[in-house]
């Protein structure tokens, strides 16, 4: 008995956090999407108005449209660099620690405000990738980051450079096939591509749908990036008016936390809704070893 009171004094820090920081917040926020909130006044209960009125706001669809082409291109783009470096690592490249590290350092800068900073100068006007163009004779280019046919565009390149963290687990997962499937392959005649889409690919499935969900999770809560790049108006066009940057400005700009508390839910149900697709098209595609 003294032993379990003492466990729960241990945990009630944990606890405490638990529903003062997360389970606290979460009951409030699905409080207020029913509500009209400015957060000054009190809250007045307007029922489903709030998810109404998103029927009825074209900024609402077009950073929905912006968010969802920016996972579905990047997410694909940066796995598939991911993999295809963890399979050159994968060889015994001299000095593995040195590049795995260096690899992964964008991964952990890329949301951060200084990257997104650098990004700007490199892609601006006057920047970085226009100066070695115009070295090259390619002179009036684009603003990139201020032209709405590439803003997204850069915005997706700098998702797929932080493919560190992707990259060094699929080279773990790599590194747990066994090497007598490739032999005995080998041995059959099967040459390297045949090895990597019979062998490599099945047996890593459980990684890369690990990388995949966690990935699109990612993207979908994308901000940084945006609110940086675009100095928080959403580049030209709302080019690059990310969802999470949406809610952004309806809740901090506006005043409207109540609009902002149900655009929140909205994307929660759209992420448990890719994700739960994602978990039921597995069964079809992801191979385990016990299986």
């Amino acid at each position: 008995m003294r032993q379990g009171t003492a466990a729960y004094l241990f945990l009630l820090p944990w606890f405490l956090g638990l529903v003062l920081i997360t389970i606290g917040p979460i009951a409030a926020s699905a409080y207020l999407s029913f509500t009209d909130y400015s957060l000054i006044g009190a809250p007045e209960w307007i029922g489903l108005d709030n998810y109404a009125r998103m029927l009825e706001d074209p900024r609402f669809f077009t950073s929905l449209g912006v968010t969802f082409t920016y996972v579905l291109v990047s997410v694909p783009l940066q796995l598939a660099f991911a993999l295809a470096l963890a399979l050159v690592l994968d060889r015994g490249v001299r000095g593995l620690a040195v590049y795995r590290s260096a690899y992964y350092l964008p991964s952990l800068l890329g949301g951060s405000v200084a990257v997104a900073i650098l990004w700007r100068q490199v892609f601006g006007t006057d920047g970085l990738l226009n100066g070695l163009l115009g070295a090259l004779g390619l002179t009036g280019m684009p603003g990139w980051v201020s032209t709405p046919d590439f803003a997204l565009g850069t915005l997706i390149v700098l998702n797929v450079w932080t493919f560190g963290a992707p990259m060094v687990i699929f080279l773990a997962g790599l590194r747990q096939i066994p090497r007598m499937y490739y032999e005995a392959a080998a041995v059959d005649g099967a040459g390297p591509t045949r090895r990597f889409f019979h062998i490599t690919l099945p047996l890593l499935s459980p990684i890369i749908f690990f990388n995949l969900v966690l990935q699109i999770i990612g993207a979908f809560q994308s901000f940084t990036q945006s609110f940086i790049v675009s100095a928080g108006t959403g580049g030209p066009a709302d080019s690059t008016l990310f969802y999470t940057l949406y809610l952004y400005q309806r809740g901090f700009g506006n005043f409207d936390m109540g609009y902002a508390s149900a655009l929140a839910w909205v994307l929660l149900l759209i992420v448990g809704g890719l994700t739960a697709v994602n978990f039921l098209a597995a069964k079809r595609w992801v191979f385990y070893g016990d299986g």
